[in-house]
C-alpha cells in the first residue's frame, strides 16, 4: 500500500481527476487555446527552470491540473469554431453519418450521428438521431451516410424530480441535440467511407447472420451476441432485468472479467513463445495484438477499451516480471485512458470496474487468509467467494447510490456461473469460427444453445428470489462517499490493526450516522407543494414531513406505484401516502393555490394573487382570469392539450405573468 501511495502516476491522477472535474461542471477556462497554451507554457518554464524543489513540484502538480482542464476543454467539441451549433440550422440540409447503433424504443430505432457538413460547410459534432420505425424493420450500419432537412431539438432533462437525467448522460458524451425523422424525411447517400469501427460492425454482422442459421432461441441468440461481441441491443429487457437482480449483469457486458478471462487463454496458448529470444517481449506483443483485435469486433465499447487497455499494460508489466504490476498498470491504464478520453471519468462502468478491481486487490487477500484449505476445490471455491465479495465491496456504496438496490444472491449467482464463464467464452468462440466457415456440426450448436439456455433459466430463478433483492434503497452523494471512508479504513484497519487506525474507523461510522440524522432531520421538517408531469394525466401533491398527500387521476392505481412520483417518494424517505381530494384549493405556508380544472370554476374569494394550477384543458377566458385573480404564476401540468398550453403561455407572456408548463420545465415543487 506504501509502494502505491508513494507511486508518482497515482499523485498525477488525482490533479488530473480534479482537472476534468472542474472543467466539465463549472467550465472554468473558456478563454480558448492560444490561451490556454500560454499558461501551460508558464508552467513548463518554472518547471524546467527548477528555481526551488517546492515550486517545482506545486507546478507539476499544476500542469497535470491544467492537463486535466485541457483535455476536457478539447475535447468538448463545441468550443471549436466549425462546430454544427455555429451554423444557421433553419431550413438546413445536413449530412449524417451513423457512428453507433443504439436499443431501439417502442416508436423509433436510435443512432448516434456525427454532423459531417451543414449547407456544404464541414463541421463536426454528434446527435442523437430517431428514426421512426416502418413495417420492414429497417436500420441504418454504421459508416451509413444521410442527408436531411431536420429540426434540432434540445435534449429533454428529466420533467420529475429525481428521476435518471438522459440529457446529462448523454452530454457527458459531446451529445447535446436529438433530431427525430420519419422515413420518408430522409435520403440515404450512396457514398460511405469505411472506418474501422464499421469494418468491425461488418464482421459481426456476418457472424450473427451465419449464427441465426444455427436455430439458436432468440434469448440464446441475443446472449451470444453480448457475451462475445459486445452487442446488447437484442437482449430482451425482461431477461436483462433478470441479469440485473441477481447480480450477474456485469457478465452480458464484455468487460474486465472478459478480457481477463481471455487474457489468461492466450497467455496459456502463446507461452511456447517464452523459449525463443525476447521471447517474453514478443509474446506481450502478440497478447496485446489480439486483444485490441478482440477490442475492434466487440465495438470499441467504453467497457471494452477500458479493460482492453487495462490488460495491455498488465501484459506489458508481465513482459518485464515486475512486481505489483496489477495496482500499477491499474494506475497507469486509467491515467492513459483519462488522457485520451476525459469524459469516461463520468461513465458509471468506467468507476465500477475500477472499483471492483482495486476491491479485489485490497480485500480478496485479507479474506483469503482467513480460512486456509488443505483441498483443491474448497480452496478455489473460497477464493471464488472471497473474489466475489471483495468486488462487491468495492462497487457496493455506488452500485447503491446509482442503482437503488443489491442483489444479496449475487454471490450465489457468481460461484455458480464465473468457474463456468472461461469454458463457455472459449466454446463460443470456437462455435463463432466454426459457424463462419460453415463447419459447424448442429449437435454442437445445439450443445451450446443448452449451455446457454440453462445458464438464463439459472439466472431468472436467481431473480425470482425477491426475498434476497433489497431494492429502493436511497442514498446520498455525501453518504455514499462517507461509506467509501468506512469501506477504506476498516480495510486499513484489518491489514494492520491499531489503535489509531481503529479510531478512525469509528470516526467513519459516527461521521456517517451524523449525516444521515440531518439528512433524516431536514427531509422530517420540510414541507412542499408539487405538481408532477405525467402526460395526459394530473398529479398533485402536498408533502408534510415524511407524509405524501397526492390527488391523481390515474385509474385503479394507488399512489405507491406512480412512476413518476416514486423517485421523489424514496429519494425523500416517504414513510406514508395517501390519496387525496385538495377541492380546488390548497393554502400553503400562507400562500393560496388554486386548481382549476374542466369545470373552469375560479371565481373564489379573498385571495390575493394566487398560484393558479390549470388542469384538463378548462374552457376559460385567460385573459379574463387573469385580470381577475391577478395570478403570482401560472402553472399549466401534463393533462392539458399543447395546443392550450401555448396559447395560455402567450396570454401570460403578455399581462408579464410567469408561467410554467411542466411539459417543458418539468415538475413545479414549491418549498417552505
Amino acid at each position: 500500500m506504501k509502494r502505491l501511495i508513494k507511486y508518482v502516476p497515482l499523485h498525477f491522477l488525482v490533479f488530473l481527476i480534479l482537472g476534468i472535474c472542474l472543467q466539465f461542471y463549472y467550465e472554468i477556462w473558456q478563454y480558448g487555446f492560444l490561451k490556454l497554451s500560454f499558461v501551460f507554457g508558464v508552467f513548463i518554464v518554472i518547471y524546467i527552470l527548477n528555481i526551488k524543489k517546492q515550486l517545482t513540484t506545486i507546478s507539476t502538480f499544476l500542469i497535470y491540473l491544467l492537463i486535466g482542464i485541457s483535455v476536457t476543454f478539447l475535447n468538448d467539441s463545441r468550443n471549436y469554431k466549425n462546430h454544427y451549433g455555429n451554423f444557421n440550422k433553419e431550413e438546413a440540409q445536413v449530412l449524417l453519418k451513423i457512428t453507433k447503433v443504439l436499443k431501439p424504443g417502442n416508436y423509433y430505432q436510435k443512432y448516434i450521428a456525427e454532423i459531417i457538413n451543414v449547407n456544404q460547410y464541414k463541421t463536426i459534432g454528434e446527435v442523437l438521431l430517431n428514426v421512426q420505425k416502418d413495417t420492414l424493420n429497417f436500420r441504418f450500419s454504421i459508416d451509413d451516410q444521410v442527408y436531411v432537412k431536420p429540426v434540432f431539438k434540445e435534449l429533454i432533462p428529466p420533467l420529475n424530480p429525481y428521476q435518471f437525467n438522459y440529457k446529462s448522460y448523454l452530454a457527458k458524451q459531446g451529445i447535446y441535440h436529438q433530431i427525430f425523422i420519419e422515413k420518408h424525411q430522409y435520403l440515404k447517400s450512396n457514398l460511405k467511407e469505411t472506418s474501422l469501427i464499421g469494418i468491425a460492425e461488418s464482421i459481426r454482422n456476418k457472424i450473427i447472420k451465419s449464427l441465426k442459421k444455427r436455430n439458436f432461441k432468440k434469448d440464446e441468440l441475443a446472449v451470444i451476441s453480448a457475451l462475445l461481441l459486445g452487442q446488447r441491443q437484442d437482449i430482451s429487457k425482461g431477461l436483462l432485468t433478470d441479469y440485473q437482480n441477481a447480480g450477474a449483469i456485469h457478465i452480458l457486458a464484455v468487460s474486465g472479467l472478459h478480457v481477463g478471462i481471455l487474457l489468461l487463454i492466450i497467455t496459456f496458448i502463446l507461452r511456447p513463445l517464452e523459449r525463443l529470444k525476447n521471447g517474453k517481449y514478443i509474446k506481450a506483443i502478440c497478447v496485446i495484438l489480439l486483444l485490441w483485435i478482440f477490442a475492434v469486433i466487440a465495438g470499441l465499447s467504453a467497457s471494452v477499451v477500458r479493460a482492453v487497455t487495462m490488460f495491455s499494460f498488465v501484459a506489458i508489466g508481465q513482459s518485464f516480471q515486475k512486481k505489483t504490476l496489477i495496482e500499477f498498470s491499474l494506475i497507469t491504464s486509467m491515467l492513459f485512458l483519462l488522457l485520451v478520453k476525459p469524459m469516461f471519468l463520468f461513465d458509471v462502468g468506467f468507476q465500477l470496474s475500477y472499483l471492483a478491481v482495486f476491491g479485489i486487490i485490497w480485500v480478496q487477500p485479507k479474506l483469503d487468509s482467513l480460512y486456509v484449505s488443505k483441498y483443491y476445490l474448497d480452496k478455489k471455491l473460497w477464493q471464488l467467494l472471497t473474489v466475489s465479495i471483495a468486488a462487491q465491496v468495492g462497487i457496493l456504496p455506488l452500485s447503491i447510490y446509482y442503482f437503488q438496490q443489491f442483489p444479496g444472491l449475487f454471490m450465489l449467482s457468481n460461484i455458480v456461473i464465473i468457474p463456468f464463464l472461461g469454458f463457455i467464452l472459449v466454446l463460443g468462440i470456437v462455435i463463432i469460427i466454426l459457424s463462419v466457415l460453415n463447419i459447424l456440426p448442429q449437435f454442437f450448436a445445439d450443445f451450446y444453445g443448452i449451455i446457454i439456455s440453462l445458464m438464463n433459466s439459472f439466472v431468472r430463478f436467481i431473480s425470482r428470489q425477491e426475498q434476497f433483492l433489497w431494492q429502493e434503497i436511497s442514498i446520498s452523494f455525501k453518504i455514499m462517499l462517507v461509506l467509501y471512508f468506512i469501506v477504506f479504513s476498516a480495510v486499513f484497519f484489518l491489514l494492520n490493526k491499531n489503535s489509531k487506525r481503529l479510531v478512525i474507523f469509528l470516526v467513519s461510522i459516527v461521521l456517517c450516522q451524523s449525516i444521515y440524522f440531518l439528512e433524516y432531520k431536514k427531509a422530517k421538517e420540510q414541507n412542499a407543494f408539487m405538481v408532477f408531469h405525467k402526460s395526459r394525466f394530473s398529479i398533485i401533491g402536498s408533502k408534510i414531513g415524511k407524509q405524501l398527500n397526492i390527488q391523481h387521476n390515474i385509474d385503479s392505481v394507488s399512489v405507491d406505484e406512480i412512476k413518476a412520483i416514486k423517485p421523489f417518494m424514496l429519494s425523500e424517505k416517504i414513510e406514508k401516502t395517501n390519496k387525496i381530494d385538495f377541492k380546488n384549493y390548497i393554502n400553503f405556508q400562507g400562500k393560496d393555490i388554486l386548481i382549476i380544472d374542466s369545470l373552469g370554476v375560479y371565481q373564489l374569494e379573498k385571495m390575493q394573487s394566487p398560484i393558479v394550477v390549470l388542469q384538463y384543458s378548462p374552457k376559460i377566458n385567460m385573459a379574463r382570469m387573469i385580470n381577475i385573480l391577478k395570478p403570482s404564476l401560472v402553472i399549466a401540468d401534463g393533462s392539458n392539450y399543447k395546443k392550450d398550453v401555448l396559447f395560455w403561455e402567450k396570454i401570460s407572456s403578455k399581462f408579464e405573468i410567469p408561467f410554467h408548463y411542466t411539459g417543458q420545465k418539468g415538475a413545479f415543487i414549491l418549498t417552505d
